[in-house]
């Protein structure tokens, strides 16, 4: 689903960059650049916790609760690499 997004956000972003100048060509591949990396961290972030909570699953309420909550801290970082990846996207577009 998020590559789906990603693809359709990549070709949007390069059929406005048709249409600029080129500077602004390069600050858009540049931030669109930046936007995969920090999907593609937040994506291995989230198997990482997928994985934490199979691992745990089945080994009693005390040890699910706990990797469980250890999963949730894992997909924060995800969620707060994906924004900082956004934001600094954002910013190079400005530019």
């Amino acid at each position: 689903m998020r590559l789906t997004v990603l693809a359709l956000a990549s070709v949007a972003a390069l059929s406005l960059a048709a249409c600029s100048k080129p500077a602004d060509k390069v600050a858009d591949a540049q931030a669109d650049a930046v936007e995969a990396q920090g999907e593609m961290k937040a994506d291995a972030l989230e198997q990482k916790a997928d994985g934490i909570e199979a691992r745990t699953e089945g080994q009693g309420a005390a040890v699910e609760a706990q990797g469980e909550a250890s999963a949730d801290a894992v997909r924060a970082q995800a969620d707060a690499v994906e924004k900082q990846a956004d934001k600094t996207a954002e910013a190079i577009e400005k530019k």
